[in-house]
Order: structure tokens, then C-alpha cells, then sequence
């Protein structure tokens, strides 16, 4: 009965406290444990994989549902709102990322190159064959696989397809077609819930993962590459407070407010580094913290987590400048230019898991003439690598941020969201 008191208690308490106490108690033991901490991390993998276990379902299902849900007319409208909000930020991060890598210069004096080489700029990938990629050539081999974007693609075109069909003069079709979309609208709650009992295990995963981190990278892993991190952090931070901010404030929607709304997100995408495995949390925030309309989150989040990386885009700026400056071959403005093209490209193909903006970042190198294949460059790349996991959660959690603000703007123009009620009425 004790052990069943305290469970209830454990239940009750709030999650983001729950969450916090987890990160700091991770913290403190990795530091003072160290490695020993590391027979712990199966706890931590074991959160990874209960959040990867429900992406795709709650990605098929919660698109399916939220593109249904929409007249045809007012889905293109969410539609292009979006994702003009999600590449015109990206780029924002990106040109971010080049100021502070200007600003700190990250690689300057390391030498890693025995001498200045000419660099060759190669245009940027093709953006048909990112396009095509996109579309599957079949959807259950998409979802067996966990390709985020050739899910998200089949999803959107079954919702509209499911919409059409619902507002068909024919009864028998229309019916039909209610009768699927409750099927879906059911799968999506019964995701919902498991999503609320894996949260309940989400502080002892909290725990584990930045423990290990701890232990294993610690203060001594910044070393020469302290500037990498420090000139990423700053332009994260000036990233949510100016750009967010602004945007937000532009549609008078207060900054404060919804950050509170947003914390529990931000802090589980800081931890896990996963945007699509963040992706349940950053749901729950939209509906019971920013109270936005399930028929806008439903579709603009999923999508944000696969195509809108303003964190990754900037990360690979800074990063790029940095092997460049470690081979005393510092870029030109052009080349520079080259890069905000590439990254905004790449980041659009990036998947929402951990360390996939490390692989997208040799595409950026690549464009700019400096491929994996040159030793001094895979020695420099390797250094991002050593790091990418500090990195990688501070781009993370920028990710979902701008996911959650962009919904946020969109609901708010699309009246789906209650500024009466959630963090909005404190």
C-alpha cells in the first residue's frame, strides 16, 4: 500500500519538475561518479527507444487526422504559412551562424592543413533529387524503415485525399470516409496515451542519458573547441529571444508565455537530441500548455520536425567556418553565401534523430569544396564530431522551439488557439 501511495504521488507530481530533477540529479552524479555511470545507460537508451518506438505511428496517424480535419482550402492555406515561416527562419539561423563564427572565428591557429589550399566551389545538391526523395515508392516500406519524410508525404496526400472524400455529395463515399478518419482519430488517441505513460518514465531516461554525457565528455572535452560551442550557444540564444521573439511579437503573442508553455519540449529535446523523438512532448505542450487547436499542431509540428532545423542550419555554418579556419583557408563571402544555400537545403533533409546534422554537414563541406576524402579535413571533421553531442543538444532544442512558434503564429492567425485559458491566462 506504501509502494502504492508513493506511485500515485510520483504520478501526480508534475512532469517538467520530475524531468528537472532528473537532469540535475544526472549531472551532479556523472560528475562525481564518472564513468561507473555508464552501466546506467541502457535506463536512458531505453527512453530513446520508447520515443523512436511511436514516431511513425504518431506521425502517420497524427498527420492523417490533422490534414483530414482541415477543409481542402484551409490546409493550403496552413500549409503555406508553414513552411514560408519554416524556411525563412532557417535561413535567418543560418546567416546567424556565419555572423558568430565571423565574430569568434572558431579553428583559427589550430594549422591542422601544412599549408592554404585553393578551395573549388561545387553548387549545392540537386534540389529535384531531394524532392523526389521525398515521395515513396511504397509507404509501408517508408514506415517499416522510419523515413520520416516519405511518411510525412504519404500522410498529407491520404488526410487530403480523406478530406476531399468527406465532403463528397455521395453518401456512401462520404460516409466511408468518416468512417476512416474516426479509425485514424482513434489510432491517434491510443498513441496519445502511451505517449502520457512514456513520459512518466522520462525522468529516469533523463537521468541516465545526461549522466553518461557528463561522465564522458565533461568540462575537459571543450578544450580548443570551447569557441566551436560558445559561438553555437550565443547564436541559439540570440536565435529565440530576437528572431522567435520578434515574430512573436509581431503577432503579439508574449515571448515569456510561451516559452513557459514550450519548456517541457525544449528540455526533453535538449536531453534526448532528437526532434522526432521529442516530437510527443512537443504535442502535448501545443494542446495543454499553448492550447492550439489539434487540427493545426497535428499537422505543422510533425512536419517542423522533419523540415525545419533552424538549430542544424546554424550548427552547420559555425561548423563549416570552423574546419575552414582549422585549414587556414578562411571562406569568402561568396563561398559563405554558397553555404547558407546548402544548409538550408540540407537542413530540410535532415532527419529529427540524434547526430543527423553531423552526417548533413558533410554535404555542406562537400559544396564548398572541402570533402571528407582530404585527410586534414576529415582530422577537423572529426574534431565536430568529438563535440557534436554539446552541440547537438543546443541545436535540438532550438529545432523543436521554432516548431512550437511557428504553430503558434499559424494558429493564432487560423483562430486555433485559446489565449484565455494555459500558460497564456497566468
Amino acid at each position: 500500500m506504501v509502494l502504492l501511495s508513493w506511485f500515485r504521488k510520483y504520478l501526480e507530481y508534475p512532469i517538467i519538475y520530475k524531468i528537472l530533477i532528473g537532469f540535475v540529479l544526472g549531472i551532479v552524479v556523472g560528475a562525481v561518479v564518472g564513468m561507473p555511470i555508464a552501466y546506467l545507460k541502457p535506463l536512458g537508451d531505453l527512453f530513446i527507444r520508447l520515443l523512436k518506438m511511436i514516431v511513425a505511428p504518431i506521425i502517420l496517424f497524427s498527420l492523417v487526422v490533422g490534414a483530414a480535419s482541415i477543409s481542402p482550402a484551409r490546409l493550403g492555406r496552413v500549409g503555406v504559412k508553414i513552411v514560408i515561416y519554416y524556411l525563412i527562419t532557417s535561413a535567418i539561423a543560418v546567416l546567424i551562424g556565419l555572423g558568430m563564427a565571423n565574430l569568434f572565428k572558431p579553428g583559427v591557429g589550430l594549422h591542422l592543413a601544412g599549408e592554404a589550399k585553393a578551395i573549388t566551389v561545387k553548387p549545392p545538391p540537386s534540389i529535384v533529387d531531394v524532392l523526389l526523395n521525398i515521395v515513396p515508392t511504397n509507404p509501408f516500406a517508408a514506415l517499416t524503415e522510419g523515413k520520416v519524410l516519405q511518411i510525412i508525404f504519404f500522410a498529407i496526400v491520404l488526410g487530403i485525399a480523406i478530406a476531399y472524400l468527406k465532403e463528397s455529395k455521395i453518401e456512401r463515399v462520404s460516409k466511408a470516409a468518416d468512417t476512416v478518419f474516426r479509425i485514424f482519430d482513434g489510432l491517434a488517441e491510443a498513441i496519445y496515451k502511451i505517449v502520457r505513460g512514456i513520459l512518466q518514465y522520462a525522468p529516469i531516461g533523463v537521468f541516465a542519458l545526461i549522466g553518461y554525457v557528463v561522465a564522458k565528455y565533461g568540462p575537459g572535452v571543450l578544450g580548443p573547441l570551447a569557441i566551436v560551442v560558445i559561438a553555437l550557444y550565443v547564436g541559439l540564444f540570440i536565435h529565440i529571444f530576437l528572431v522567435y521573439g520578434g515574430i512573436l511579437s509581431a503577432f503579439k503573442i508574449s515571448l515569456v508565455k510561451f516559452l513557459k508553455g514550450a519548456k517541457e519540449a525544449m528540455l526533453t529535446a535538449f536531453v534526448t537530441r532528437s526532434s522526432s523523438g521529442t516530437l510527443p512532448v512537443t504535442m502535448a505542450a501545443a494542446e495543454e500548455n499553448l492550447r492550439i487547436g489539434r487540427s493545426v499542431y497535428s499537422f505543422t509540428l510533425p512536419l517542423g520536425a522533419t523540415i525545419n532545423m533552424d538549430g542544424t542550419a546554424m550548427y552547420q555554418a559555425i561548423s563549416t567556418i570552423f574546419i575552414a579556419n582549422a585549414l587556414g583557408v578562411p571562406l569568402t563571402p561568396v563561398q559563405q553565401l554558397l553555404i547558407v544555400i546548402t544548409a538550408v537545403l540540407a537542413s530540410i533533409g535532415t532527419a529529427g534523430v540524434p547526430g543527423a546534422g553531423l552526417i548533413m554537414l558533410a554535404m555542406v563541406l562537400e559544396a564548398v569544396g572541402l570533402p571528407l576524402t582530404d585527410p586534414s579535413v576529415a582530422l577537423a571533421y572529426s574534431m565536430i564530431a568529438g563535440i557534436d553531442v554539446i552541440l547537438d543538444m543546443g541545436r535540438t532544442m532550438v529545432n523543436v522551439t521554432g516548431d512550437l512558434a511557428g504553430t503558434t503564429i499559424v494558429a493564432k492567425t487560423e483562430k486555433e488557439i485559446d489565449l484565455k485559458s494555459g500558460v497564456w491566462s497566468k
